[in-house]
């Protein structure tokens, strides 16, 4: 290829869509499948031991609270199964410390359950391994990423690549958003977009 451009974002529109179970403000079922294969999140919700959700809410979404979360997760399966999106955002909530928030406290959970299910991270590393071979001489790949856990795997591999010699960086440091570009698209708030360019001894070897 000559370019490459990979956007790690979640589509506004299956965000938005109460039906496919993504967004903790609004109702719906808890379902989280980017596609029709796979588990969705409420069979895996209300059986998942309680070790391994509060590793994957602390894995997957960076969740200092995991441990807390967790248990009360599962406490409250056990009085009956989490079917909704508002009833684990309330579950999550109430677990929660209390205090002045910018964010939902059920964020990082919600990320975290997401990630896991349709094994984004994993999708990211096989294609980050696969890059050098798709790239031309002097084609360029740019990697939009809108969390740490991806963009530092996009960091990672880019300058172990330009170590190597297979890549040249475009970029330095990773670029932000501009305040104007956030005030109109405030969902772009996090981005960071970072790039390297094929080098031809990266191609020869």
């Amino acid at each position: 290829a000559d370019g490459i451009l990979l956007d790690l974002g979640v589509a506004s529109p299956q965000i938005d869509s109460a039906a496919r179970g993504f967004s903790y403000r609004v109702e719906g079922p808890l379902d989280m499948r980017m596609t029709p294969e796979g588990i969705p999140a409420r069979e895996w919700i209300n059986h998942v031991p309680e070790k391994e959700l509060a590793d994957v809410l602390y894995q997957y979404g960076e969740e200092r609270h995991s441990r807390r979360i967790a248990r009360a997760i599962v406490q409250a399966r056990t009085r009956s199964p989490i079917r909704g999106t508002s009833e684990l955002a309330e579950i999550i909530r109430r677990a929660s410390p209390s205090g002045p928030r910018r964010l939902h406290p059920a964020r990082r959970s919600f990320q975290a359950i997401r990630i896991y299910l349709n094994r984004e991270l994993e999708h990211l590393d096989r294609f980050l391994e696969t890059l050098p071979a798709l790239l031309k001489d002097g084609g360029r790949c740019v990697v939009i990423s809108y969390h740490s856990l991806e963009d530092r795997r996009v960091k990672t591999a880019f300058r172990e690549g330009v170590r190597q010699d297979l890549y040249e960086a475009l970029t330095r440091k990773p670029l932000r958003p501009t305040d104007e570009e956030t005030a109109s698209n405030p969902r772009s708030r996090s981005a960071r977009v970072r790039g390297v360019r094929r080098t031809a001894k990266g191609v020869a070897a």
